[in-house]
């Protein structure tokens, strides 16, 4: 079955790609949760008009993510926690805590488009990497350093 995605899914395709699934998952579980529409004539026309319309807002977009990209790649954030025996902290790090500590630098950047490599559960320095968009990716260092 083809389809018509209508906004990004994971593991499959991005917004108005068309995409070949199984009936099943087509019809029980895209269609139904407003993720796709089924790939006919009509759709496929509103579907080309879409890309058009698209592309040119992509093109921007795309910048902009080249340009943050190129400005996390340099940048070295640092998180104090409070810290136990044998410097471990307590807790974990998660992806709010380093959101919240980005956006206090001036970044915006979804949480859930960051991804930490392990847990991050004593002191030291980790590699944080960020999605921007469909295929730019940053990584930027995080130091993890006791509370004063």
């Amino acid at each position: 079955m083809n389809i018509i995605l209508k906004q990004d899914v994971k593991g499959l395709g991005f917004k108005h790609d068309l995409v070949k699934v199984r009936n099943g998952y087509g019809l029980n579980y895209l269609i139904p949760q407003g993720l796709a529409v089924v790939a006919g004539r009509a759709a496929l026309n509103d579907r080309a008009e879409a890309v058009r319309q698209a592309e040119f807002r992509q093109e921007g977009l795309r910048s902009a993510a080249t340009d943050l990209a190129a400005k996390l790649a340099e940048l070295t954030l640092s998180l104090q926690v409070r810290t136990g025996e044998n410097n471990r902290i307590f807790g974990t790090i998660t992806t709010l805590m380093i959101a919240e500590a980005l956006q206090a630098k001036g970044y915006e950047i979804d949480r859930r488009k960051m991804a930490v490599r392990g847990e991050i559960r004593e002191l030291g320095t980790f590699q944080v990497e960020v999605e921007l968009y469909r295929d730019i990716k940053a990584v930027f260092n995080l130091e993890v350093t006791p509370e004063a």
